[in-house]
């Protein structure tokens, strides 16, 4: 504070900043969290955590406001998606493994959520229906899994709240490039939550809330043959053991 010379005024303006977060943050909605996220904070926390941890597991990144805990447990080869025809249909697939053997983890779950092709998520939007393009997926005895989800679309942060503001006032602009967000946990090994990035997006590096690494940057795949999908995508996740 001596350095940047905060007054008392502009130091009651951010702590009003704040409140206002609090007032607007909900089960459905973290405004706080996107806060920090505009300044950096959550992505910056990340990769100290990871360079310390030096583990080997996917690389993290930050949560977002939009998680919804008790998404549905859904099989393997469902989609997520519902009543959406539009967007382009994709078969995810792909192994969770134990980032230091390489054994594949049975009974880990992948938790998944994503926006719309009109770049909302379904709390946001009062025309999905609740829960749509989230599912949580428990993996087989050989580690993989496999849904359907839509190629992610690039979407505005929302500008009703402290954060959109925050982004006006320092002339940024608030896209975010097209992901899908994942939580990944196994018993005995740490909590991963990351993002899956499309290559292809014009904002994969110029990103509202810094959030994109180079190893979470993906390519969907023209995909033939199957009736419920134009794309393909593979990863694999890697969870390191906790202490």
């Amino acid at each position: 504070m001596r350095e940047s010379k905060i007054t008392n005024q502009e130091l009651m303006a951010a702590f009003d900043l704040l409140a206002w977060a609090g007032k607007m943050t909900d089960d459905k909605r973290h405004e706080v969290l996107l806060v920090g996220d505009v300044f950096g904070l959550e992505p910056l926390a990340d990769e100290i955590t990871y360079m310390l941890a030096a583990d080997g597991s996917t690389v993290p990144t930050v949560l977002g406001p939009f998680w919804r805990a008790n998404a549905p447990i859904r099989n393997m080869g469902d989609s997520i998606v519902f009543g959406i025809e539009s967007g382009d249909h994709t078969y995810m697939h792909g192994h969770i493994l134990d980032a230091q053997t390489g054994d594949p983890i049975e009974n880990a779950e992948l938790d998944i959520w994503e926006t719309a092709p009109n770049g909302m998520y379904e709390q946001q939007d009062p025309d999905q229906v609740d829960m749509n393009l989230r599912g949580r997926f428990r993996t087989t005895e050989d580690g993989s899994y496999n849904l359907y989800c839509l190629r992610p679309t690039t979407y505005a942060i929302p500008q009703d709240g402290p954060a959109g503001r925050l982004l006006q006032l320092l002339d940024r602009h608030p896209m975010r490039p097209a992901h899908i967000h994942c939580i990944v946990t196994a018993a005995g090994y740490k909590r991963l939550t990351t993002e899956l990035f499309d290559r292809r997006d014009k904002h994969v590096h110029d990103d509202a809330v810094f959030a994109v690494k180079e190893a979470l940057v993906v390519d969907f795949i023209p995909k033939e043959g199957d009736l419920k999908a134009q794309f393909d995508l593979e990863y694999t996740f890697r969870l390191a053991r906790q202490a």
